[in-house]
């Protein structure tokens, strides 16, 4: 059982930044894809980003990319979402999710199998 906690979230006005931590209870971490989601009120949970087990590749969804990087550091056992150039769009609970096995990347929520509990990010306009 992979625990992970996300933090960093919060108010921030159009344009600027946030950086998304996601803490993983397991050693096994670095053999785990990890992703991250976001949810607005009313809409399904969509796809942001994903990283492989090694963090040599990443995938990025259409609507940040260029604007959000996502990254690891294994021996922390730390998954990070660095928000630049923030939008109000970009407004919602972010989780991020684990999958325990595979070696490139994923970006359906049903291919992961823990979730973190999600950080609200609220953009002003």
């Amino acid at each position: 059982q992979v625990q992970l906690v996300e933090s960093g979230g919060g108010l921030v006005q159009a344009g600027g930044s946030l950086r998304l931590s996601c803490a993983a209870s397991e050693r096994t971490f670095s053999r785990c894809a990890m992703g991250w989601f976001r949810q607005a009120p009313g809409k399904e949970r969509e796809f942001v980003a994903a990283v492989s087990r090694s963090g040599t590749m990443t995938y990025y969804a259409d609507s940040v990319k260029g604007r959000f990087t996502i990254s690891r550091d294994n021996a922390k056992n730390t998954v990070y979402l660095q928000m630049n150039s923030l939008k109000p769009e970009d407004t919602a609970e972010y989780y991020c999710a684990a999958r325990n096995s595979g070696s490139i990347y994923y970006r359906t929520p049903s291919e992961y199998d823990y979730w973190g509990q999600g950080a609200q990010v609220t953009v002003s306009s």
